[in-house]
């Protein structure tokens, strides 16, 4: 059975956003509605959401105005437009801000509800650090930003109980007795595409570590005291990749689901 997500409704146009609640509702998600890009701003800082839809033309602040104000605030958190009509400028501005996709209207629920579904089976950002503190801290600044995360502090847990939800993980290069860069060889046999992150403090002392590790097809390495707008940056520049893809994934079902 699919997660029950937490949809945020944003259009000026209340009727269309009370449908669409009631619709979502019958297929078990949760949905709040908001009239503007004002009032759905203010929920956002209020309630975790899974999942944003917001109208392109909206008076006062845009859609596109809205993408990027939520991309300040919450990076992680998927956005979808719906449109009846707007400038194809808006929409290529919008995409760029870090929308995911374009749904016109009349809403192709197909697609909508096939995304929602993968949405909900989405993994999170597992940290593996052995400062717990540390990856308190972390856990902290990033679900803060739209991003679900689980951390993990002994090395030696097993790599199927950390990677079984994991869709990035942040990867200490010192793990007290255990290389950071042996733990990743032995991940890479298994998960050969799993998004890495490798962070250390030790620089210059873990220089050939961290080359190895790199050609082990890790995205980069972050160095502490970690600069977080770096660490957001990457995170998300990963993420709306995977959402594309969820997005492209949940159009061919809803297309092949149409077939005679």
């Amino acid at each position: 059975m699919n997660s029950s997500l937490h949809v945020l409704l944003v259009d000026d146009d209340r009727r269309m956003t009370r449908t669409l609640a009631d619709i979502l509702a019958v297929h078990g998600h949760q949905a709040a509605q908001a009239a503007s890009g004002a009032e759905a701003l203010r929920l956002i800082q209020e309630t975790a959401f899974d999942c944003v839809l917001t109208d392109i033309s909206m008076p006062g602040m845009s859609g596109a105005d809205l993408v990027r104000q939520i991309r300040d605030v919450q990076p992680g958190l998927p956005v979808l437009f719906m449109t009846a009509y707007a400038s194809d400028e808006a929409i290529r501005q919008g995409l760029e801000d870090g929308a995911v996709a374009v749904l016109e209207k009349p809403l192709d629920l197909h697609y909508l509800l096939n995304f929602l579904a993968a949405l909900g089976e989405e993994k999170v950002v597992t940290i593996l650090d052995d400062d717990p503190g540390f990856c308190q801290t972390l856990a902290d600044i990033l679900e803060r930003r739209g991003f679900r995360v689980t951390r993990f502090s002994d090395p030696h847990t097993l790599l199927e109980t950390i990677l079984e939800r994991t869709q990035i993980l942040l990867l200490d290069m010192k793990l007290n007795s255990v290389s950071g860069r042996d733990l990743l060889e032995a991940l890479r046999r298994t998960h050969p595409g799993l998004p890495v992150i490798l962070i250390t403090a030790y620089r210059q002392e873990m220089a050939i570590p961290i080359e190895q590790a790199l050609a082990l097809n890790a995205c980069i390495c972050l160095y502490k005291p970690l600069v977080i707008p770096d660490l957001l940056a990457k995170l998300t520049e990963i993420r709306r990749a995977r959402l594309k893809e969820l997005w492209r994934e949940a159009a061919s079902g809803a297309n092949h689901a149409r077939q005679p």
